[in-house]
């Protein structure tokens, strides 16, 4: 009988530490519960592909026996960024697949981001495959399902270039972080005319350079420098396995999701006036208004990749993001996150510019914090953040939205404290016109915090 680390089951996604909390059994075992699923929907095929971490090979070929063990097929669809994986799920008519990816965790990390029959698998769906394997629930077939592989990135490649038309050729940097983005960004950013200047292209999955996370600035030191010593126009770095953009300017301003997310409401609701855009709770509050002032109807959702794709789903709404860099185009696109394509339409809004870093400097900005954790016991982060919910007076407060923690508006900014999903900590961040403005909302917050948890180590 197969033991599973249940810690392996996040909120959004399976992740563990490889050959300790996610082995080739629990993959194996995984792929039963998967593929019984499967079957118990109706799927008759699901794709898998994997990112560029050493560990993929071997945990993708235990998946997908496991998977044809209940007698489901399956398209190998190799090595490719996650949003390739959905793009197949779409493209060769699965509708259904897994991408082996620790995402931007450190190497020793892998996972796995599902979909099945068109919905993402997160929540109650992960811990459903759990309980089918703790019961060993499984179909067992007297065939193995058919195995055919199928290289996807010509077709993903043409799709994209077939879309997004740009003004003028651009000459842009890209900085993949070693992460599986560097197999096909380059390709795909000179497919839509741009001469690339490539940093850490080459896939290597001990990420030797830097981490492949562009949510941190330090991470983006190398983009930067590129730009100031090169005259390429823009920066674009992805994360580990291609979901997440970040951005650069001329000038090194890194432009954040949140104002990357100004920029494409313009340009969708220029075509879809009136038009429903989400994001999360952790957004800049100028976000929202930009959405009003160019005839959309802002959306504040929950934090979580695989809740802002459901959120999408629920309402038709043509784009969405969320402050970490997962952005979603259900305009002329498939609805899941891709930060190749939204690197694509970035730059066909950019091409139309003079000077696309002025461009993207001029987005409203303002005094604000990077994400800030308070660390706590596990569970704890739940239970306090509850108790602010229902105990805590924001005397300046204009409004308190509760979808995901607490998040309180003041006349001149923001606060926000949350409970991580995937993480023992609650996330603050905070937001002003000014510093002073800033400085007020913090200590609204660490009165708040310190009444509930008079032990707590604040961050700020």
């Amino acid at each position: 009988m197969t033991t599973i680390d249940p810690s392996i089951f996040k909120a959004y996604d399976v992740r563990g530490i490889v050959d300790r909390t996610l082995t080739e059994d629990a993959a194996r075992a995984i792929g039963k519960a998967y593929g019984s699923e499967a079957s118990a929907r109706g799927v008759k095929e699901v794709a898998v592909g994997r990112d560029g971490r050493l560990s993929g090979p071997r945990l993708a070929a235990a998946l997908i026996e496991g998977i044809r063990s209940t007698g489901t097929a399956v398209v190998d669809v190799g090595m490719v960024a996650t949003p390739m994986l959905y793009f197949a799920t779409f493209d060769l008519g699965t509708r259904s697949g897994i991408e082996i990816t620790g995402s931007h965790n450190p190497p020793e990390y892998n996972g796995m981001k599902m979909m099945l029959a068109g919905d993402p698998v997160y929540g109650d769906g992960l811990q459903d495959l759990r309980q089918r394997i703790d019961k060993q629930d499984f179909v067992s077939a007297a065939q193995p399902g058919a195995l055919r592989q199928v290289d996807v990135a010509d077709r993903y490649v043409a799709r994209i270039k077939g879309d997004a038309r740009l003004a003028r050729p651009m000459k842009i940097a890209i900085d993949c972080g070693n992460g599986v983005a560097g197999a096909i960004a380059p390709r795909l950013f000179r497919a839509l005319g741009c001469e690339a200047i490539e940093l850490f292209c080459d896939v290597d999955g001990r990420f030797p350079n830097h981490h492949p996370d562009p949510a941190h600035p330090e991470n983006l030191q190398d983009l930067i420098r590129c730009l100031r010593e090169t005259d390429a126009e823009i920066g674009l770095a992805f994360d580990g396995d291609g979901d997440r953009l970040g951005v650069v300017t001329k000038g090194g301003n890194i432009i954040f999701p949140d104002r990357q997310m100004m920029l494409f409401a313009r340009g969708v609701l220029a075509q879809r006036p009136g038009a429903e855009i989400i994001f999360d709770v952790k957004c800049s509050r100028h976000l929202a208004a930009q959405i009003r002032a160019h005839g959309g109807k802002p959306t504040m959702w929950r934090t979580g990749h695989s809740l802002i794709k459901a959120k999408l789903k629920e309402t038709g709404a043509p784009l969405a993001g969320e402050m970490s860099g997962h952005i979603f185009f259900n305009d002329r696109w498939y609805g899941f996150d891709d930060a190749l394509y939204s690197g694509a339409r970035l730059l066909e809004l950019l091409s139309a510019a003079r000077d696309p870093s002025a461009e993207l400097e001029s987005l409203p900005d303002a005094t604000s914090t990077p994400e800030l954790q308070l660390k706590t016991a596990e569970g704890e982060n739940f239970s306090l953040v509850e108790r602010l919910k229902s105990e805590a007076k924001f005397d300046q407060a204009r409004e308190v939205i509760t979808i995901d923690g607490v998040r309180v508006e003041y006349a001149d900014g923001f606060g926000l404290a949350r409970p991580s999903n995937t993480t023992p900590v609650v996330v603050l961040r905070f937001e002003a016109d000014s510093q002073g403005a800033l400085d007020r909302i913090q200590a609204d917050f660490r009165r708040a915090l310190l009444a509930v948890k008079p032990d707590a180590k604040l961050p700020f």
